[in-house]
């Protein structure tokens, strides 16, 4: 009896407690299949029940891409405004255009002001603290850039030959030469490299112009080239100056003779030159003569001795206007024609004068 007991007992627990029995066979849950790739990838299988998860913060991604953009706008924008403000204002004109801007961030208020005026200031110069320091980063960078650009352009210094004696100041001109092609030529070949030759009558040119002028030697040649010529052409002492590629104003591509930088009164200064017109940025002061390439017959320097000779003996006032007369005309074959001319107008005056005399 008790054993039928027992087992209606085990029946009516097993039945009662129904919910806590195992559904497995009866309702088998579905698990995801599994890739083997994504196995080997290391990555978690999918699940039907979480969501896949999220994709980077899109709004993140277009806020750091517009702070990019703005950025580089702002850096192009302040790069092209620096280069309009170059090309079109002096250094001279920025800083003083800029000046109250550079100001601004010294802007105060009085002790009497309230305290919300301060407040104000304060903004405000903070808010003009970052253009006027970029100003003055724009003005200190330009002016060092104009330095360094000036000493390869502009001539090595404000005066570039000593003062004159004062016993000379009222009597001597000075007669600046270009040395190639004017007093020599030099030459390279293959088989020999470099050789420069003398210009027919240079020595006796020099020698006897050094009487009446200070003669200075102005080259647009190196000063390692042009120091050895000197020395082997000028061994009596004639040429007090010589002054090369670094005395030179560099413009256009080309290197100018300055004579406005000789120390010297323009109106005293004679320059001859085989390209006189297209080296000096004195016209006025040229002397044309005709460029010299190992010619043997060439008289051209001694045909000046003359004209130059007459110049330093009645010593013009102003040199420039003699020179303007000759314009378009060979100078020592106009002098010549002028010279006869004069001689034979005083002739005739001398005669006139004869006649009215008996």
């Amino acid at each position: 009896m008790s054993q039928i007991q027992s087992r209606r007992l085990l029946f009516y627990l097993f039945k009662k407690h129904r919910p806590f029995s195992s559904s497995v066979s009866a309702n088998p849950r579905k698990e995801p299949f599994i890739s083997s790739a994504s196995i080997l990838n290391n990555q978690s299988p999918p699940s039907s029940a979480t969501p896949p998860p999220p994709p980077p913060d899109v709004a993140e991604q277009k806020s750091w891409s517009f702070l990019k953009f703005g950025a580089f706008a702002a850096l192009t924008g302040a790069a092209a405004t620096a280069g309009y403000v170059t090309y079109a204002y002096t250094l001279e004109e920025v800083d003083e255009k800029t000046k109250s801007l550079r100001q601004t961030p010294n802007y105060t208020v009085g002790d009497d002001a309230s305290a919300l005026e301060k407040f104000q200031a304060l903004l405000y110069s903070t808010a003009m603290k970052v253009p006027a320091k970029s100003t003055e980063l724009y003005l200190d960078l330009r002016r060092t850039i104009e330095e360094h650009v000036r000493g390869f352009t502009e001539p090595s210094a404000d005066k570039l030959l000593p003062d004159l004696h004062p016993h000379d100041q009222n009597q001597v001109f000075t007669l600046v030469l270009d040395l190639n092609e004017t007093l020599v030529y030099s030459d390279w070949k293959r088989d020999r490299g470099w050789r420069t030759f003398k210009r027919p009558g240079v020595d006796a040119f020099l020698e006897h112009l050094a009487q009446y002028y200070e003669i200075v030697v102005y080259s647009d040649q190196l000063n390692m080239y042009v120091d050895p010529i000197i020395e082997r052409l000028d061994t009596k002492g004639c040429i007090r100056y010589k002054l090369s590629r670094s005395a030179t104003r560099y413009q256009d591509g080309k290197h100018y003779r300055d004579l406005s930088k000789l120390n010297r009164d323009p109106s005293r200064i004679l320059y001859i030159s085989g390209h006189a017109l297209e080296s000096s940025l004195q016209p006025e002061n040229s002397v044309p003569i005709k460029p010299w390439k190992v010619d043997a017959e060439d008289t051209a320097l001694l045909d000046l001795i003359p004209f130059l000779e007459y110049v330093a003996r009645s010593r013009p006032a102003d040199i420039r206007p003699v020179l303007q007369s000759y314009q378009g005309h060979d100078i020592p074959t106009e002098f010549i024609n002028r010279s006869k001319e004069y001689q034979r107008r005083m002739q005739g005056q001398r005669q006139h004068g004869l006649i009215w005399r008996h």
